[in-house]
């Protein structure tokens, strides 16, 4: 069954969302390195890794004019054969699978409620 496995935050002040999530929760926040990633992109850390919880996610500057909150991605095993339903099912694909070197494979859908979540198959890692 897939899983809940990363959260983004759009932010239209990088700084000023830092800060808040800093202050409000004492979130730690690195920037990101991968050169594959075009933008700026700071890795979030919520917190020691638990069970029952997810302690990584990322930020971003909110392009416009996309209006959605707060991202979850859901780990799939194969992200094709799972974007194949997602009309079926009566969601709608709104950003079509990209590739991120070092990352994966992922894609925006909206629910049948309309909900913006994302769809994530992780690069598949040598040796393993």
């Amino acid at each position: 069954m897939p899983n809940l496995a990363y959260f983004e935050v759009p932010a239209d002040d990088l700084k000023r969302a830092k800060k808040f999530y800093k202050d409000l929760l004492g979130w730690e926040f690195a920037k990101n390195q991968n050169p594959e990633v075009a933008m700026e992109y700071w890795e979030i850390t919520t917190g020691p890794a638990e069970e029952g919880t997810i302690s990584r996610g990322g930020m971003y500057q909110r392009p416009e004019p996309v209006p959605h909150g707060i991202v979850t991605y859901v780990k799939v095993n194969d992200l094709d054969k799972t974007l194949a339903k997602v009309e079926k099912q009566g969601g709608k694909i709104v950003m079509p699978k990209m590739s991120v070197k070092m990352v994966g494979s992922m894609a925006h859908i909206l629910d049948s409620e309309g909900n913006t979540i994302a769809l994530w198959e992780p690069e598949a890692v040598s040796g393993r």
